[in-house]
């Protein structure tokens, strides 16, 4: 089975419908979305385009998925970035209870799929983590393939034995520009879509409400942040979530 893995879209609608349009895509027997799909400038649209791949769409929850929902309800605690409350405004209330829904892992074909760690949807593991810190975050896993996101780094490493991938992130990489995504089926292979980034940034600009839309495509767009930039951030003393 060929499964293409899409993680943190984050509302950025012209990325994920330049990963859509990849015939490996298109041909997968299923497209497994890892989570935190919808925080970002186009939220409801990225979500009916998402709800329109229909059953080869394997929905796993991210952490921004669940204070997505928690924020358009008024509860929970909020992410201070800006664009985050305003993306839980534009949300419906028949859009909560999908969100509600989405588990936080998946097993297909033995192998497990979650957004951060199978047991926490904010944990931060990163491919130069010791060993020591993946035998944590797997206590009790029994597969012995992993693929996760959240850190919207790529990369593909053995921990122990178990082999970990990260398809990076469609819609905010930190590294290369693109959308990074990830084809598990004959082997494991890290995929980065190129896309017209200037034609996207105003795109965004024309359709999408949020006031700071222009600055915010400009940074994660534009000019994503370097890997080097996040590991430091990531490694640095209490971050546990993105």
């Amino acid at each position: 089975m060929n499964v293409a893995v899409l993680s943190d879209i984050h509302g950025v609608l012209p990325a994920l419908e330049a990963v859509l349009a990849e015939p490996d895509v298109a041909a997968a027997d299923r497209i497994v979305l890892l989570g935190d799909l919808l925080a970002g400038p186009m939220p409801v649209e990225t979500l009916e385009r998402l709800r329109a791949l229909g059953s080869r769409a394997v929905w796993v929850r991210g952490n921004a998925d669940r204070e997505l929902a928690a924020s358009a309800r008024g509860t929970g605690k909020f992410v201070p970035d800006p664009i985050f409350p305003w993306a839980a405004r534009q949300l419906r209330p028949a859009d909560l209870p999908v969100l509600d829904a989405l588990p936080l892992t998946v097993t297909l074909d033995s192998v497990l799929f979650c957004h951060a760690t199978p047991r926490d949807d904010t944990e931060i593991v990163l491919v130069d983590s010791p060993l020591e810190r993946w035998a944590e975050v797997f206590s009790g896993v029994a597969e012995r393939t992993v693929v996760l996101g959240h850190t919207h780094m790529p990369f593909v490493r053995l921990a122990d034995r178990r082999l970990v991938v990260n398809p990076g992130s469609v819609g905010m990489p930190y590294g290369a520009r693109g959308a990074h995504w990830a084809l598990l089926g004959d082997g494991v292979q890290l995929r980065r879509t190129a896309y017209d980034v200037e034609e996207a940034c105003r795109f965004l600009a024309a359709r999408s409400g949020y006031p700071g839309i222009e600055e915010w495509a400009d940074y994660f767009v534009r000019n994503p942040a370097s890997d080097a930039e996040a590991l430091r951030v990531f490694s640095g003393p209490g971050t546990t979530s993105t």
